[in-house]
Protein backbone atom coordinates (compact mmCIF):
# COMPACT_ATOMS: atom_id res chain seq x y z
CA UNK A 1 0.00 0.00 0.00
CA UNK A 2 1.69 3.34 -0.89
CA UNK A 3 1.91 5.76 1.50
CA UNK A 4 -1.13 8.62 1.54
CA UNK A 5 0.86 12.20 1.82
CA UNK A 6 -1.07 14.74 4.28
CA UNK A 7 -1.70 18.36 2.33
CA UNK A 8 0.04 20.32 4.95
CA UNK A 9 3.31 22.21 3.61
CA UNK A 10 6.61 19.81 4.29
CA UNK A 11 10.63 20.88 4.31
CA UNK A 12 11.28 21.35 0.57
CA UNK A 13 14.17 18.77 1.37
CA UNK A 14 11.81 15.77 0.92
CA UNK A 15 10.37 16.66 -2.31
CA UNK A 16 7.90 14.23 -3.86
CA UNK A 17 9.73 11.01 -3.39
CA UNK A 18 7.24 9.21 -1.02
CA UNK A 19 9.91 7.08 0.98
CA UNK A 20 11.06 10.85 1.75
CA UNK A 21 7.84 11.87 2.99
CA UNK A 22 7.39 9.19 4.88
CA UNK A 23 10.48 9.53 6.68
CA UNK A 24 10.13 12.98 7.27
CA UNK A 25 6.18 13.16 8.14
CA UNK A 26 7.11 10.27 11.08
CA UNK A 27 10.62 10.46 11.78
CA UNK A 28 12.97 13.29 11.22
CA UNK A 29 13.51 15.56 13.84
CA UNK A 30 11.06 13.28 16.68
CA UNK A 31 13.72 13.01 19.80
CA UNK A 32 14.15 9.78 19.92
CA UNK A 33 14.98 8.71 23.60
CA UNK A 34 15.80 4.87 23.39
CA UNK A 35 19.33 3.64 22.78
CA UNK A 36 17.82 0.84 20.25
CA UNK A 37 16.55 3.85 17.86
CA UNK A 38 19.69 5.78 18.74
CA UNK A 39 21.97 3.23 17.53
CA UNK A 40 20.13 2.08 14.31
CA UNK A 41 20.63 6.15 13.51
CA UNK A 42 23.88 6.33 14.26
CA UNK A 43 24.40 3.61 12.21
CA UNK A 44 22.81 4.98 9.65
CA UNK A 45 23.73 7.99 9.39
CA UNK A 46 27.65 6.59 9.56
CA UNK A 47 27.25 4.85 6.37
CA UNK A 48 26.28 7.97 4.78
CA UNK A 49 29.04 9.98 5.25
CA UNK A 50 29.66 11.29 1.41
CA UNK A 51 26.07 9.75 0.38
CA UNK A 52 22.73 11.18 0.15
CA UNK A 53 20.61 10.38 2.68
CA UNK A 54 17.72 9.10 0.58
CA UNK A 55 20.80 6.26 -1.03
CA UNK A 56 20.69 4.98 2.56
CA UNK A 57 17.09 4.83 3.15
CA UNK A 58 16.39 2.77 0.17
CA UNK A 59 18.51 0.40 1.80
CA UNK A 60 17.52 0.43 5.45
CA UNK A 61 15.56 -2.56 5.57
CA UNK A 62 18.88 -4.30 3.55
CA UNK A 63 21.00 -2.71 6.68
CA UNK A 64 18.57 -3.85 9.31
CA UNK A 65 18.71 -7.62 7.94
CA UNK A 66 22.79 -7.60 7.55
CA UNK A 67 22.97 -6.03 10.76
CA UNK A 68 21.38 -8.35 13.11
CA UNK A 69 18.46 -5.24 13.06
CA UNK A 70 20.53 -2.70 14.81
CA UNK A 71 21.42 -4.96 17.43
CA UNK A 72 24.87 -3.21 18.95
CA UNK A 73 25.51 -5.73 21.36
CA UNK A 74 25.40 -7.90 18.44
CA UNK A 75 27.63 -5.82 16.06
CA UNK A 76 30.16 -5.47 18.89
CA UNK A 77 31.19 -8.75 18.01
CA UNK A 78 31.39 -9.62 14.83
CA UNK A 79 34.08 -11.40 13.33
CA UNK A 80 36.45 -11.08 10.57
CA UNK A 81 34.25 -13.52 8.49
CA UNK A 82 31.57 -11.76 9.47
CA UNK A 83 32.78 -8.14 7.85
CA UNK A 84 33.84 -10.24 4.63
CA UNK A 85 30.08 -11.43 4.32
CA UNK A 86 29.02 -7.77 4.46
CA UNK A 87 31.87 -7.00 1.61
CA UNK A 88 29.47 -9.53 -0.09
CA UNK A 89 26.29 -8.25 0.47
CA UNK A 90 24.96 -5.91 -2.72
CA UNK A 91 21.98 -4.43 -0.67
CA UNK A 92 23.88 -2.59 1.56
CA UNK A 93 26.87 0.15 1.04
CA UNK A 94 29.89 -2.10 0.86
CA UNK A 95 32.66 0.11 2.18
CA UNK A 96 34.92 -2.13 4.39
CA UNK A 97 36.07 0.76 6.97
CA UNK A 98 32.53 1.95 7.30
CA UNK A 99 31.72 -1.66 8.30
CA UNK A 100 34.41 -1.97 10.18
CA UNK A 101 33.66 1.21 12.22
CA UNK A 102 29.88 -0.07 12.65
CA UNK A 103 31.62 -2.81 15.01
CA UNK A 104 34.51 -0.26 16.93
CA UNK A 105 31.38 2.12 17.04
CA UNK A 106 28.95 -0.53 19.06
CA UNK A 107 32.01 -1.07 21.32
CA UNK A 108 32.23 2.50 22.11
CA UNK A 109 28.81 2.77 22.66
CA UNK A 110 28.59 -0.24 25.13
CA UNK A 111 31.10 1.59 26.83
CA UNK A 112 29.53 4.77 26.92
CA UNK A 113 26.23 2.65 28.17
CA UNK A 114 27.96 1.36 31.44
CA UNK A 115 29.63 5.13 32.08
CA UNK A 116 26.48 6.93 31.71
CA UNK A 117 23.77 4.42 32.43
CA UNK A 118 22.39 4.85 28.70
CA UNK A 119 23.52 6.70 25.21
CA UNK A 120 20.74 8.39 25.38
CA UNK A 121 21.75 10.28 28.51
CA UNK A 122 25.15 10.94 27.51
CA UNK A 123 24.13 12.44 23.85
CA UNK A 124 20.99 14.05 25.63
CA UNK A 125 23.36 15.77 28.02
CA UNK A 126 25.00 18.23 25.98
CA UNK A 127 21.44 19.57 25.54
CA UNK A 128 20.57 19.54 29.17
CA UNK A 129 18.14 16.89 27.75
CA UNK A 130 16.55 19.93 25.84
CA UNK A 131 15.48 19.77 22.28
CA UNK A 132 17.01 22.99 20.61
CA UNK A 133 14.45 24.63 18.40
CA UNK A 134 15.59 26.76 15.10
CA UNK A 135 13.46 29.25 13.31
CA UNK A 136 14.72 28.30 10.17
CA UNK A 137 12.34 29.88 6.69
CA UNK A 138 14.49 27.99 4.05
CA UNK A 139 16.43 25.12 2.92
CA UNK A 140 19.20 27.01 2.28
CA UNK A 141 18.92 28.66 6.48
CA UNK A 142 19.88 24.48 7.15
CA UNK A 143 23.35 24.15 8.84
CA UNK A 144 26.09 21.26 7.83
CA UNK A 145 26.99 21.24 11.72
CA UNK A 146 27.30 23.76 14.14
CA UNK A 147 29.75 24.14 17.47
CA UNK A 148 27.60 21.68 19.31
CA UNK A 149 27.92 19.35 16.48
CA UNK A 150 32.04 19.84 16.47
CA UNK A 151 31.48 19.83 20.22
CA UNK A 152 30.10 15.77 20.07
CA UNK A 153 31.80 14.67 17.30
CA UNK A 154 35.75 15.77 19.12
CA UNK A 155 34.04 13.75 22.00
CA UNK A 156 32.81 10.62 20.55
CA UNK A 157 36.10 10.74 18.72
CA UNK A 158 38.28 10.49 21.93
CA UNK A 159 35.39 7.73 22.69
CA UNK A 160 36.78 5.92 20.08
CA UNK A 161 33.90 6.38 17.57
CA UNK A 162 34.67 6.58 13.79
CA UNK A 163 33.14 7.91 10.77
CA UNK A 164 31.75 10.53 12.83
CA UNK A 165 32.63 13.83 11.86
CA UNK A 166 30.88 16.82 12.78
CA UNK A 167 28.23 16.79 9.84
CA UNK A 168 27.35 13.59 10.54
CA UNK A 169 26.31 14.13 14.08
CA UNK A 170 25.07 16.79 12.78
CA UNK A 171 22.94 15.19 10.83
CA UNK A 172 22.38 12.84 13.69
CA UNK A 173 21.18 15.39 15.77
CA UNK A 174 18.87 16.27 13.29
CA UNK A 175 16.88 13.10 12.73
CA UNK A 176 16.61 12.03 16.37
CA UNK A 177 15.31 15.24 17.50
CA UNK A 178 17.77 17.04 19.53
CA UNK A 179 17.44 19.73 16.97
CA UNK A 180 14.26 20.37 15.16
CA UNK A 181 15.14 21.65 11.61
CA UNK A 182 11.88 21.91 10.43
CA UNK A 183 10.54 24.87 8.66
CA UNK A 184 8.63 27.33 10.29
CA UNK A 185 6.67 27.06 7.15
CA UNK A 186 6.29 23.07 7.52
CA UNK A 187 3.66 21.34 9.88
CA UNK A 188 5.93 19.24 11.73
CA UNK A 189 7.88 21.92 13.35
CA UNK A 190 5.03 22.37 15.91
CA UNK A 191 4.35 18.80 15.95
CA UNK A 192 7.78 17.44 17.41
CA UNK A 193 8.12 19.81 19.69
CA UNK A 194 8.18 18.09 22.37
Amino acid sequence: MSYICPMQKRCDWCGTDELYQEYHDKEWGLPVRDDATMFEFLLLETFQAGLSWITILRKRENFRKAFDHFDFKKIAKYSDAKVEELLLNEGIIRHRKKIEAAISNANAYIAIQKEFGTFCQYFWGFTNNKVIHNKLTQLSDLPSQTELSQKISKDLKKRGFKFVGPTVIYAHMQATGMVNDHLESCYRYKEVQI
